[in-house]
């Protein structure tokens, strides 16, 4: 671990990005160049006195969980992402292995959309972040841990994952999920993730093992969805997907167009927030 040079280059990426790059409000006075360090803190998901440390050359040796949070939070491109683990003593990720690293260019989109739900999903269906919206939507994705983090592994073991789509959607939505799967499989190989999550779903699930004997192959999502909300019912939606060039991650945007109910729902679940979770844990 290289204490100086990532300190060093922590500080310069801070002090190279703007808070109306991120979506986070200026101020009236602002005496430091860039963001705060409570601010690329909060956006990370640490504490700002350990962000502190870190730039001041006395913090612990990161995990390579951490990093890929700064990664995100400080919107580094691959190749500064791979400099950010390598200074910190850590082997840079693989394209195949799954790295939680989002696409600063899909991020760049999210961080202007707030009226409307919009994350971002590896092409295993894994969470990397999500708005306020979509996580009133669907859920808090952040807290996912091992193969679950995958929403295609959860459809198939967890029937609460279904109760966001109307009963009589879940079917097609089941070969969807899978054809999405059948699709990173194909390039990512048996032995990556995709493969690890193909074997546990085959134990687990007859229906998983079913449809994957079909060999159905696709990466895309409906341009149409219902979603349901327990409060306010069934919300209609479009859905627009943007992928990167590799295809190994995508941003799905979910609006509704002006004066119709799927558009008064979604100003409602603006209000509700994620109140709604709350009342469901024990």
């Amino acid at each position: 671990m290289d204490r100086a040079a990532l300190a060093d280059f922590l500080r310069r990426r801070r002090e190279a990005l703007q808070p109306e790059d991120l979506g986070l409000p200026t101020g009236a006075r602002r005496r430091t160049r860039g963001l705060r360090r409570e601010e690329v803190a909060s956006l990370a998901v640490m504490s700002t006195d350990y962000y502190t440390r870190l730039e001041q050359q006395r913090g612990p040796q990161p995990s390579e969980q951490m990093l890929a949070s700064l990664a995100r939070a400080l919107r580094l491109t691959a190749d500064e992402r791979d400099y950010l683990y390598r200074t910190a003593g850590h082997n840079a990720p693989t394209m195949l292995s799954a790295s939680p690293h989002v696409a600063p260019a899909l991020l760049r989109v999210l961080d202007r959309l707030d009226d409307t739900p919009a994350l971002v999903l590896t092409d295993l269906g894994e969470t990397l972040v999500q708005n306020r919206m979509a996580a009133a939507l669907f859920g808090d994705a952040s807290g996912y841990t091992g193969l679950s983090r995958s929403a295609i592994y959860r459809w198939f073991t967890d029937p609460a994952e279904r109760s966001v789509y109307p009963e009589g959607d879940r079917d097609r939505q089941s070969r969807a999920q899978v054809a999405n799967l059948r699709a990173a499989y194909g390039l990512r190989g048996p032995r990556s993730r995709a493969g690890e999550l193909v074997r546990a779903l085959e134990r687990t699930s007859e229906e998983f093992a079913g449809l994957w004997a079909r060999h159905e192959v696709a990466q895309r999502f409906e341009d149409h969805k219902t979603l349901v909300h327990p409060e306010l019912g069934p919300i209609e939606l479009d859905c627009q997907a943007l992928f990167t060039e590799d295809q190994s991650q995508t941003l799905l945007v979910l609006t509704a167009p002006p004066r119709t109910e799927g558009y008064e729902k979604l100003r409602l679940l603006a209000v509700l927030g994620l109140d709604r979770f709350a009342g469901t844990e024990s």
